[in-house]
């Protein structure tokens, strides 16, 4: 067999190998477990939103553009001022956390090109902060109502974050700091209306129970009246021979004296 047949062979091989190596990079890409990717055919098709890649070793033309997305859960915070109902200024510490929807970054790509934190999660999150804040007083944001503020913005932004294919998972307000004045009056304000609280509930028991002691005072004098009322002499006669009776059906020594007087009740001597 003539050898030198085969050398054109080898000859394609190695260069096919060379430029394997050499364009490797741009024909295949890893996809790691927390990441999802997209590819943008450039000679046909553009985007394919619905192909969504999933993590593994990928392969693709060279000419084609891939876009890795990172889909675990991702957290930004934020700190803003803004204006309460009243108009006054508030400085405000919030956390978001929330990730891509696997199956959808495509369809995020499209509108945002990777950029959906800073276009779209960031804004909303400061907008829906100060929207919200704005239909509450300082005084309720700081402590009455803190808790229906941070739930009425993770609502409203979990809302307009949903609809671009966004899931959000958490919304916190870390902190929020007033003007020293203002805290100051609205502390003083709240511990004042614990104090009238305190009194109130102590006012509340001593009513209680000067209710609980009428009620039995009625009750103990209602007792009596009919116990007095039922004490005819007849009664307390009748009662009188009975115990008579049975003080004299007694093993003890002693003498019964029939008595004589209005009531007729005997008397007893004992043996001492």
């Amino acid at each position: 067999m003539d050898n030198r047949r085969l050398i054109p062979f080898a000859v394609i091989g190695i260069i096919s190998l060379i430029v394997i190596l050499a364009f490797s990079s741009r024909i295949f890409y890893t996809v790691q477990a927390t990441e999802r990717a997209v590819v943008f055919y450039t000679f046909y098709g553009g985007l394919e939103k619905d192909d969504v890649k999933t993590p593994g070793v990928q392969f693709k033309a060279p000419w084609n553009d891939v876009y890795i997305y990172d889909v675990a859960e991702s957290k930004e915070e934020e700190a803003m001022d803004v204006l309460d109902k009243n108009g006054l200024s508030i400085s405000v510490d919030v956390t978001v956390r929330f990730y891509p929807l696997f199956d959808k970054i495509g369809y995020i790509h499209e509108k945002f090109n990777r950029s959906y934190v800073e276009k779209l999660v960031i804004p909303e999150v400061r907008s829906s902060v100060r929207q919200v804040m704005g239909r509450y007083s300082a005084e309720e944001i700081y402590s009455t109502k803190r808790a229906e503020v941070e739930t009425a913005i993770k609502t409203e932004t979990g809302l307009v974050l949903s609809a671009n294919n966004i899931e959000m998972k958490a919304l916190l307000i870390r902190s929020i700091n007033l003007p020293a004045q203002i805290k100051k009056a609205i502390e003083n304000k709240l511990e004042q209306e614990q104090e009238a609280l305190a009194y109130q509930f102590r006012l509340d028991k001593e009513k209680s129970e000067a209710e609980r002691k009428r009620i039995a005072a009625e009750g103990e004098a209602a007792a009596n009246k009919i116990v007095n009322s039922s004490l005819t002499p007849a009664l307390l006669k009748m009662r009188g021979i009975e115990a008579t009776l049975d003080l004299s059906k007694s093993q003890n020594t002693k003498v019964i004296v029939i008595g004589s007087g209005e009531d007729g009740l005997p008397l007893i001597l004992g043996n001492n």
